[in-house]
Order: structure tokens, then sequence, then C-alpha cells
């Protein structure tokens, strides 16, 4: 399998292909090949726990390899990981804390795998990079064009330019992705009303985050929560 990201790579068995959130990638050829793919929400996970397993993702976005190899001894045992999150994910009843221990385990493979490919010094991230780190960081405060502009000393235009090209997406849409993510998981995994909910992840206005989440889902927060609870 072949792919570009940063520039060309050859995939084989064993390679691990890590891709921050908007990073510019696409696949140039393939011969029916086994991939097992994880995503997850970087803004749900708690800086604190997580910072050290989030490592190799923040220095694929500085300018590391974003392809490392996954020693041969190890990828029976990942494998083994992803096909139970799988399962747990579609399993009646399904526990997220049982998950998200399932995803710092894979991630610690990750990190270890990581380490010796990702030694060299890093480039200086592309603009693009820097924007979408500092939402991912931020976006569940205030947070605007304005802002996100200014902490990568550009101007907004340059910047909505600079990421709608290279992504497909607005910043404004960037930011509402990180937030509703966040929203979703609270959701799910607790008990919070929906004002609350609203307010957690960066809107003052309850009815606005009703609005906006009913837009891009169909239903309202209180309606896709029975709903995920029902079909759990």
């Amino acid at each position: 399998m072949r792919v570009e990201h940063r520039g060309e790579f050859e995939l084989t068995a064993g390679h691990l292909h890590i891709i921050p959130a908007g990073d510019a990638h696409r696949v140039l050829s393939m011969n029916r090949p086994e991939v097992w793919g994880l995503g997850f929400c970087r803004t749900c996970l708690d800086p604190a726990r997580y910072g050290e397993l989030l490592a190799p993702i923040d220095r694929v976005r500085h300018g590391a390899s974003p392809v490392v190899d996954l020693p041969a001894a190890r990828q029976a045992y990942v494998l083994d990981l992803m096909r139970e999150l799988e399962r747990e994910q579609d399993a009646a009843g399904a526990m997220p804390v049982v998950a998200e221990s399932l995803l710092a385990l894979v991630l610690a493979e990750v990190v270890r795998a990581s380490g010796s490919a990702q030694a060299a010094p890093p480039q200086r991230p592309s603009i693009v990079v820097e924007a979408l780190a500092v939402i991912e960081a931020r976006c569940l405060g205030p947070l605007s064009l304005k802002d996100v502009a200014a902490a990568v000393r550009r101007t907004p235009a340059y910047v909505t330019t600079a990421v709608k090209q290279a992504t497909g997406r607005t910043v404004g849409a960037w930011i509402v992705a990180g937030r509703l993510a966040e929203a979703r998981r609270r959701l799910l995994a607790t008990d919070e009303y929906v004002e609350v909910i609203a307010e957690r992840v960066g809107y003052a206005d309850p009815s606005h985050f009703v609005r906006l989440f009913r837009r891009h889902h169909g239903v309202s927060p209180a309606a896709w929560r029975a709903q995920q609870r029902r079909t759990a």
C-alpha cells in the first residue's frame, strides 16, 4: 500500500501510519491489504493523563516521520487490542472506560515503537498544522478565527484560506467539530444536563448549542443521547 503524507511511503505489514487531525494525506495505490484504523477524539482525553501517550502525534505535527515500524514481537498483541476495542464498541452494554483503557494500551505501543524513529530534530510545522493544534487544545473555551490567527502569528484571512485549502474545512468548522465531539462524549458518558454540557464545550447559550447540534446530527442533544442509550 503506497500513501502520500509529507512524502511518499510504502506501507507493509507492521507499519504504523500516524495521521494528526487535518493532516493532508492520500492513498496512491493498494492491492487489497488488510488495514486497521483507529480514530479518536483528542480533545475528549485529559491532557494530564494522556499527554505522554499523544506525544507521537505531536511529533508528526512538528515534522517527524508519520510512518514507524511496530516490532514483529508486538504486532499480534496490538492486533488483538484492536479487535477487542472493536468488539467493545459494538457490544451491548459497552462501557466507555473499557474502550478508553484499550485505546491507552494501543497508544502506549505506538509511543514505544515511535521512540527511536522520531528522534531526529523536527522541522518547523506548517501554519495549518499549528492552527489545528491550537484548535485542538483550545476549542472547548472561547476561541475564534481571530484568536487562532493571533496564536500562529498570521492574519485571519491567511489562516482561513490556508486551512480551507489544506483540509477542506474552515477554521470555524474545525472548532465546532471539536466541541461537538466532546459534547457527544459527555452525552454518552455522563448524566449532565444539556445546559451544563453546552457551557462545558464553549457555548454560553444552550439554545444555540441545541440548534447547532441538531443541524449536524438531525436531532436534539437529548434525543441523540436517548437514541444512543437505547441501541447500546
